[in-house]
């Protein structure tokens, strides 16, 4: 039976990287429609011949490294639980302390290292192509360190919920799911204000925006659109990255808008201007607050089908899955599992989300800076920065899209109206 599982489960992968490898690479169009051609979306009047084909190549090869790496965590999981492995941390756990919390730790500990080692290939692989294609400008050190602090980050983090989530489920064995998602709401909003100030920085180096006379600017727009910030933040980002990138991040006091050092080397003023506004539509549209509700929501569901499942599972596989309690701690990678299958089917609703939000954002963007061909050459340069693709696979769009395709904003720009 064991034998027959793991047969079954690493074909099904296999055959899956094989589908995916054979769309992308031999089905999947890589022209942009003809109406497009030779208009400010089409690649190829801001693109020279290389440029063409390196996007081409990286898109590709960062697309089909998308999609083969959430099911191999998959694979991981579900082959931690059968071959006892799961079972054999606990128990492992167990016999080093009396005491739950660090049982807990134990566990969590034995079970991130693994995960980090199976996993470590395909983030490396992924690393050495970004390096080939210089969107990476990381050394391997440096890059080691981010993983390392990473590692230790998500170690941390995982074990609070997961030091809470198994008390709750032992305390309420039916309905552990909804103190679980009550107490996810502080948690999430702790997080967020807290990531500004503490998390980000363990990666990068934050300061005030050195050129004064840009985040007068810059501020000028925030008082327009009656956002009250005070600072703008650079970050260090060359060291690490080619890529073009700004955003706003945290709430209440500890809310920041940055903006990275290579935009602010590699954009002109004008659309530094144009993204900055883009960025403060977001906080005008209350996007954050829409995106705290969406999680409530999901997070509720999430949870209520987890549990629907993961009882199920553990009565009617518990055997095969060396499972004997959905309150013990083995249990935990069928909980990982069904949790990052549930979030992988709902991506497609989720990114469509993200690039409404995103595309209203453009739209305040171009609204309040009145400057549409600074938007079209933001997004020109974006797409270069990246080596991206102007219009993706339809399956790429939608489960790995959170912004719209830069066919898609380039054209909205192009019929904008003031």
């Amino acid at each position: 039976m064991l034998r027959k599982w793991t047969f079954r489960a690493v074909m099904a992968y296999l055959l899956f990287g094989l589908a995916i490898y054979v769309y992308l690479f031999y089905l999947a169009g890589n022209a942009i429609p003809a109406q497009f051609k030779g208009t400010s979306v089409d690649p190829a009047t801001f693109l020279n011949s290389r440029e063409l084909m390196l996007s081409e190549e990286y898109s590709k090869i960062r697309n089909l490294l998308f999609f083969i790496s959430t099911p191999y965590e998959w694979l991981f999981y579900f082959l931690v639980l059968i071959f006892g492995i799961s079972k054999g941390f606990e128990n492992w756990a167990k016999n080093t302390s009396k005491y739950h919390g660090i049982q807990t730790a134990v566990y969590l500990f034995l079970l991130s290292l693994l995960s980090f080692i199976v996993t470590f290939p395909l983030s490396y692989i992924s690393y050495r192509f970004s390096k080939a294609y210089n969107i990476s400008t990381q050394s391997f050190s440096l890059w080691m360190k981010d993983e390392v602090i990473g590692f230790w980050v998500n170690f941390i983090e995982m074990f609070i919920i997961v030091a809470v989530l198994y008390w709750l489920m032992k305390k309420f064995k039916k309905r552990w799911w909804i103190p679980a998602w009550l107490l996810s709401i502080p948690f999430m909003v702790f997080m967020m204000f807290i990531q500004p100030v503490v998390i980000d920085p363990l990666y990068n180096d934050f300061y005030p925006l050195k050129n004064k006379e840009l985040e007068t600017k810059i501020l000028a727009l925030a008082d327009k659109a009656n956002i009250p910030a005070e600072h703008v933040y650079e970050v260090n980002m060359s060291e690490k990255t080619n890529s073009l990138n700004a955003y706003v991040t945290g709430i209440g006091s500890n809310a920041r808008i940055v903006l990275w050092d290579t935009t602010l080397d590699r954009l002109n003023e004008k659309e530094i201007l144009f993204i900055m506004a883009h960025e403060m539509g977001h906080y005008v549209e209350k996007h954050i607050y829409f995106g705290i509700a969406g999680y409530i929501i999901l997070t509720g569901v999430g949870l209520w089908l987890t549990s629907i499942i993961i009882n199920r599972m553990v009565r009617k596989r518990g055997n095969e899955l060396k499972v004997t309690g959905v309150s013990n701690l083995s249990s935990f990678p069928l909980f990982l599992l069904i949790t990052s299958i549930l979030l992988f089917a709902a991506s497609p609703f989720t990114n469509w989300v993200s690039r409404y939000e995103e595309t209203r954002a453009d739209r305040y963007g171009i609204a309040m800076t009145q400057d549409k061909k600074a938007a079209v050459q933001t997004f020109q340069d974006l797409t270069k920065s990246g080596l991206s693709q102007v219009d993706p696979p339809i399956l790429v769009k939608i489960f790995r899209y959170d912004h719209p395709t830069m066919l898609d904003r380039i054209m909205m720009v192009e019929r904008f109206k003031e």
